[in-house]
């Protein structure tokens, strides 16, 4: 590949984050975009597939060529176009993916069909040189929960995943439960900064289990009830969730250090990457194991395209590229050979 940085242009469309953003191998962003769409699914109060899908295909194109003007860049500038190919809904990932295609066939550059999971997975290597492999990754995201050992591009070892509700899902259920509206992790981090962590007896799910596996879906009922009680005060019942959700995952993680050794670095990546609670319990975490603490700028937690084109930006100088007639996958575990967990509605 030669000793001068390439550049990759990356498509983000798993969910309701329209996205587009031009990197180079030296992790400078060229150029970003990112269009929100939360003002269409709030009255919904989640996404709905069929709105995000139509909205991806009306602010593509416009992003893409704004993009490319921001940067002063023409396609033919580019050495490969990056686009997550799953997992996700699977209308948008199909807009963003095709996109891509066209692109990579009109100018004959590589196709890189990214797991939007390991584009999370590897975003800290962005904003952080000195981050090698391998590391101790907690992914929390919206639809995902896992721990995982990451040895290197394209390898990954599960450790631990949710058997119910990923940890995004239940801070949005819980903040349609109390009332906060859509999105909800932020709604709910904010609230908590009110309440008292302690004032209600909430469950901590799997807590003390022997695999390091998560379930929220009980901890979102047991919120449910204290609602329903009329005994506590909301910012008290948003602030006992967090520092519950914030004791299973403590909890999951001491757990996976004990089955897979020393590890140099904890990483934390994904949406709920943001919430300053759970990065503040990790990094507290990462000094009694005498670990560095690693976590992404916040601009890098949320889906994004520059995460994208950096997981591009990863696997081009190891030759590695995908055909044209490469399928959207609503479903793309970054560990294919891990066991099954126990429990039903297993999430990979």
């Amino acid at each position: 590949m030669g000793s001068e940085p390439h550049i990759v242009l990356g498509i983000e469309s798993s969910c309701d984050e329209t996205a587009v953003a031009l990197v180079r191998t030296d992790r400078t962003i060229v150029a970003q975009r990112i269009a929100s769409q939360e003002k269409e699914h709030a009255p919904y109060g989640g996404v709905v597939p069929e709105i995000a899908a139509r909205a991806h295909a009306e602010r593509l194109a416009p992003m893409l060529e704004a993009v490319m003007q921001d940067a002063g860049l023409r396609l033919s500038d580019v050495d490969a176009i990056a686009a997550t190919a799953g997992p996700g809904l699977i209308g948008g990932v199909m807009v963003g993916l095709v996109s891509a295609k066209a692109l990579a066939m009109a100018s004959g550059k590589p196709l890189l069909a990214i797991n939007h999971l390991e584009g999370h997975a590897l975003s800290p290597r962005l904003a952080d040189e000195a981050l090698g492999f391998p590391y101790l990754l907690l992914l929390v995201s919206g639809g995902h929960c896992q721990i995982l050992c990451v040895e290197g591009v394209g390898r990954y070892r599960r450790l631990g995943t949710t058997i119910d509700d990923a940890l995004g899902e239940a801070f949005d259920k819980t903040a349609k439960i109390l009332g906060l509206g859509y999105p909800g992790g932020p709604a709910v981090e904010k609230l908590a900064r009110e309440g008292d962590p302690g004032a209600v007896p909430l469950p901590r799910p799997l807590k003390g289990s022997a695999e390091p596996h998560f379930s929220f879906a009980g901890l979102k009922s047991a919120v449910l009830r204290a609602v329903e009680s009329g005994e506590h005060r909301a910012a008290d019942i948003a602030a006992s969730f967090q520092q519950a959700a914030v004791d299973c995952l403590i909890d999951r993680l001491n757990k996976a250090l004990g089955a897979c050794g020393t590890m140099p670095a904890l990483v934390v990546a994904g949406g709920v990457a943001a919430n300053m609670a759970i990065r503040g319990a990790l990094e507290e975490l990462a000094l009694q194991r005498g670990m560095r603490f690693v976590a992404p700028p916040l601009a890098l937690c949320t889906d994004n395209a520059a995460m994208i084109a950096w997981a591009g930006c990863e696997r081009l100088p190891l030759g590695q590229s995908d055909p044209l007639d490469f399928k959207a996958r609503p479903r793309w575990p970054l560990d294919p050979d891990a066991e099954k967990a126990r429990g039903a509605g297993v999430k990979a």
